[in-house]
């Protein structure tokens, strides 16, 4: 067999022929031969296998495998076994023979690499991507593939008597093919196509196209009026993309239509609530239609809570509606386990007896019960949950279990209220599972569905789409714990399978033929059909009858449409080559500190984004740089020295170490892998120059090993400012007492002043400011090269009194926890209100406090916040309740970001009375009269029928003086209740 080893023995590669291989002639490549299908590309993939053996002992930074032929081109695998400067194995696909080729050569490839688990290959890691070829980019693949320890654990499989495998799969396309590979490969293979991922949008990809393979409701978006740039027209040209299209769809034109900008595309929000908040604003877009209704219609149900007494005869009941179900997790196996806790029984005895209206404290028993379920049932998994001991979200990944088919009916309708429709089947099969893979921290969304309600799933993973069995849909998204493959009997490894289902959508047996119905080009509205027969050329292509087309001049634009974005790929990829050959060197000086320190940060030193920026080739000496230096900043060589920074395991940033000189006599290119050690992207320095009388320039004093460089901010608590200082060489065994002085005079204080000292440790994310012993050493108090001292003059404790924030450690929580809040009027949320510099830590009451002074208004118990929505950038439906908030930054919190805008209203009473009071809307029926007047009538919660009719008689005009009035509960057009009226 081959080898590449120097010393024979040592190394094997040996090219693996696949099972459908025949074999080697001489030097030749396998031959794979390919199958014949509809589904093929012009070229089929070529398959390489490749076994390193004496994989541990290999002592090469990188490794090539023998040459194969793929497309009639020769490939080989680039490896590097311990890493590429990182703790990741890379690996890489190159041009074997790309010095022969002709000038100008370019080869299109679609290629996966795999690592082979070769005691279980379904845990096989596998990556795939696209790429062009070309002699400035003759070697593609991927620096992160897997990691080392992952790789090297015996355990796991992937390496077994020290050896490891490799598959390459290697398809050569043509320029169209490499244009649309992706999408062409899902829509062959599948019929369907994917989404494209804007960023972070593959919670929202996934939620689109379970909504489109909904047919009912996707033939009632084609057919919602619409108007230039509105929600409604873009959903439309999506859908109807999804459905002919042969590529993968764009979603920023639906994106920009909610108002979302580059940040919004970066944040992964909330699938639930992006749910409730799409099917508003498509129900109220849908109003006046003639597809009014199409959400109630498919998503809403209905379900009442009752709560009755126990030992006298009274029941109180509450009907809600509802387009989904959120169902426990934790604690529950599966959906039924779920639903049994949802109807769960709750009991009010003792001191948590129930106030009745007639009969006072009693006991009594409450919970929930449905009225009916929707066509379309939408159970959403609570799989995050706020974890009050660690102050953040956790993910529950409990193994949790949900059926193909779902029977609300089950145990005689145990789920359904007395009210309830029996004579209604609530069996419903399972449509589609979005599921989520990752931590609450950040994680990836994909979808698996059902189109037609056959055997066949189908995952939908932004633009790619591929068929896969029920399994993988069902049962892999149970969660729970999971086994890796073992090579050791013996022993398992218990890993928690963070990939789960979180939305499940099933659709009742009894309306799936009217919801599963056929969309065709008929059922599209007409403005939608024109538009895409006549837009663009890839419509056209895709969409038009060939027979009004003309092909010839069809693939002239689309040539060049693709040699426009050839040159675009290859001006990024010229970009990136060059990137290689550049260092980025910040450097940062005093100027830099003191212009920053209290106007654009206080903590920490310097914004390195903010400080001067050098674009260096990596071959160029660093001592030619100083020479840059000099001019740029006219300090002589002599008189510069230059100090790494380091982000410390807390993340803050500061000067470590001075370069040595041996690191000086260096490359820049070579300094930056220095750099690489204190884990910064680009070669950051401190440029350190001291000045003597005058300002005069001074060569840097020699630091011996007892040296500490300090770094000083000054605090005035009167002024509430902090600057920068200076910086002074101290000696460890010294303590601060010994440069009181020196410090008095940085700070402009008299000489004998009497100071506080602080040393400013971190600020996230909590602030950390500690008081400094004076009269201990400078190591006694751990403090070390480039750490922070923050000081100010010694105050009374009557003198403290007279300062909001007395001391260093009060402001720098102040200036941690400050928010400036924009209020805006709840009737005009559109429009600027008036803003507020608040703290993030202010209560309820000190927020109302600053609002009623800034309307000038007596009584701040009259304002009502209401919080706003970061996703449909509207106020939230329920306002704040009074002191129902502790904090103003639980105000502001909404989907795992803060927000800077509340509204407010001013009430005519306040809101603590108005909490206190029952909202009815009571509808009155003349006797003699065809008119219905409504009437909102308020109350106080103890008040009882009899109360309501006092009211109502107020308000009313009846036929005669001594007119009886009835009152009835009504909902959904049914009578519920006829009360009896307490005389």
């Amino acid at each position: 067999m081959a080898s590449t080893s120097k010393n024979p023995g040592d190394t094997e590669m040996t090219p693996l022929l696949p099972p459908r291989g025949k074999g080697y002639q001489g030097s030749d490549a396998p031959v794979v031969t390919g199958n014949d299908g509809d589904n093929q590309l012009s070229e089929d993939p070529q398959t390489f296998y490749w076994k390193v053996v004496n994989f541990s002992r290999l002592n090469v930074r990188k490794l090539y495998s023998d040459d194969f032929i793929a497309g009639g081109y020769k490939w080989r695998i680039l490896l590097f076994p311990k890493g590429k400067n990182s703790e990741y194995l890379s690996m890489y696909l190159g041009a074997a023979d790309s010095t022969a080729l002709p000038s100008g050569w370019v080869i299109h490839a679609h290629f996966s690499l795999s690592v082979v688990n070769q005691t279980q290959n379904d845990y096989s890691i596998r990556k795939e991507t696209q790429h062009r070829f070309c002699s400035t980019a003759s070697e593609w693949g991927f620096k992160p593939f897997m990691s080392l320890v992952e790789l090297y654990d015996p355990d796991k499989g992937y390496l077994v008597g020290d050896m490891c495998t490799i598959e390459a799969e290697v398809a050569v396309l043509s320029d169209s093919e490499f244009m649309l590979y992706d999408s062409i490969h899902s829509k062959k293979a599948t019929n369907f196509v994917g989404l494209k991922n804007q960023g972070a949008t593959c919670y929202l990809n996934s939620l689109l196209q379970t909504f489109y393979h909904i047919p009912y409701f996707r033939k009632a978006v084609y057919n919602m009026p619409t108007t230039e740039n509105d929600m409604p027209l873009a959903l439309q040209n999506l859908f109807y993309k999804l459905q002919f299209s042969g590529k993968s769809v764009a979603t920023r034109e639906l994106t920009k239509s909610f108002g979302w900008d580059s940040s919004d595309v970066f944040m992964q929000h909330d699938v639930h609530e992006l749910n409730t908040v799409l099917c508003e604003k498509l129900e109220g877009k849908m109003k006046g239609t003639i597809v009014e209704g199409t959400i109630q219609q498919l998503f809403e149900g209905h379900n009442m809570s009752y709560i009755e007494c126990i030992n006298v005869d009274y029941k109180s009941t509450c009907t809600d509606t509802f387009n989904d179900i959120q169902l426990l997790v934790k604690g529950c196996s599966d959906v039924y386990a779920s639903f049994d806790k949802y109807v769960e029984v709750d009991y009010l005895d003792g001191d948590n007896k129930y106030s009745s209206e007639l009969y006072g404290l009693q006991d009594a028993k409450k919970g929930v019960l449905f009225i009916d379920f929707p066509p379309v049932l939408q159970l959403h998994l609570k799989r995050f949950e706020y974890d009050s001991m660690r102050g953040n979200d956790s993910k529950i990944n409990d193994p949790y279990e949900f059926p193909l088919q779902l029977d609300l009916d089950r145990e005689n309708g145990k789920y359904l209220s007395p009210e309830a429709d029996r004579t209604v089947r609530n069996l419903y099969t399972l449509h589609s599972v979005l599921a989520h893979g990752g931590s609450v921290t950040g994680g990836h969304y994909y979808a698996f569905i059902r189109p037609t309600l056959s055997n066949q799933w189908y995952k939908f993973n932004d633009e790619r789409v591929t068929k896969v069995d029920a399994k993988r849909a069902l049962e892999d998204q149970y969660g729970g714990q999971g086994k890796l493959p073992q090579t050791n009997p013996g022993y398992e490894f218990q890993i928690s399978e963070n990939s789960n289902a979180y939305l499940l959508v099933y659709i009742r047996e009894s309306d799936k033929e009217k919801i599963m119905c056929t969309v065709e080009q008929k059922d599209i509205g007409e403005h939608l059909r024109v538009r895409y027969s006549t837009s663009s050329m890839s419509c056209l292509f895709i969409f038009a009858p060939i027979s009004h087309v003309d092909l010839t001049i069809l693939m002239d634009v689309f040539k060049a449409r693709f040699e426009i974005d050839q040159e675009d790929e290859e001006q990024k990829k010229k970009d990136e080559s060059e990137a290689n050959l550049y260092t980025v060197i910040k450097v940062a000086r005093d100027e830099d500190i003191r212009q920053q320190i209290g106007k654009d940060i206080y903590f920490d030193l310097v914004d390195h984004e903010k400080v001067k920026c050098f674009r260096i080739q990596r071959e160029t000496l660093f001592s030619a740089f100083k020479e840059d230096i000099k001019k740029e900043f006219c300090v002589p060589v002599q008189f510069q020295r230059y100090w790494l920074w380091a982000k410390r395991q807390n993340h803050t940033y500061r000067p470590d170490r001075p370069l040595t000189r041996l690191e000086e006599s260096q490359t820049v290119g070579q300094l930056r892998k220095v750099s690489s050690k204190f884990h910064n992207a680009e070669l950051k320095l401190f440029l350190e120059v001291e000045l003597g009388p005058e300002l005069m320039l001074l060569s840097p004093p020699e630091k011996a090993n007892d040296d500490i460089l300090l770094f000083f901010k000054g605090y005035d608590p009167e002024k509430e400012d902090m600057r920068y200082v200076g910086r002074l060489f101290v000696k460890g065994i010294s303590n601060p007492m010994q440069i009181l002085s020196k410090l008095n005079a940085m700070a402009g204080y008299a000489p004998d002043q009497e100071i506080e000292l602080y040393e400013e440790i971190k600020f996230e994310p909590s602030v950390m400011c500690e008081i400094i012993d004076k009269n201990s050493t400078f190591r006694s108090n751990e403090l070390v090269d480039g750490d922070i001292v923050c000081f100010q003059k010694s105050l009374t404790a009557e003198s403290r009194q007279q300062f909001r924030y007395p001391d260093v450690p009060s402001f720098l929580e102040y200036i941690h926890s400050r928010q400036v809040v924009h209020f805006r009027s709840l009737d005009k949320p559109k429009e600027q209100g008036f803003c507020l510099e608040l703290s993030r830590i202010n209560t309820y009451d000190e927020v109302v406090g600053r609002i009623a002074r800034q309307l000038k208004l007596n009584d701040p118990s009259k304002i009502r916040l209401t919080s706003h929505n970061c996703l449909s950038q509207q106020p939230k439906p329920q306002p704040i309740k009074y002191r129902g908030l502790d904090f103003l930054v639980n105000m502001l919190f909404h989907n795992n970001k803060i927000s800077d805008i509340l509204y407010y209203e001013v009430l005519d009473i306040p809101l603590p009375e108005i909490q206190g009071l029952k909202p009815f809307k009571v509808a009155f029926h003349h006797a003699t009269k065809d008119e219905v007047v409504i009437h909102m009538i308020s109350l106080p919660k103890q008040s009882n029928v009899d109360d309501v009719m006092k009211n109502l008689k107020t308000k009313v005009e009846l036929s005669h003086p001594h007119a009886e009035l009835r009152l009835l509960k009504v909902f959904r057009h049914k009578i519920y209740k006829i009360f009896e009226v307490v005389l």
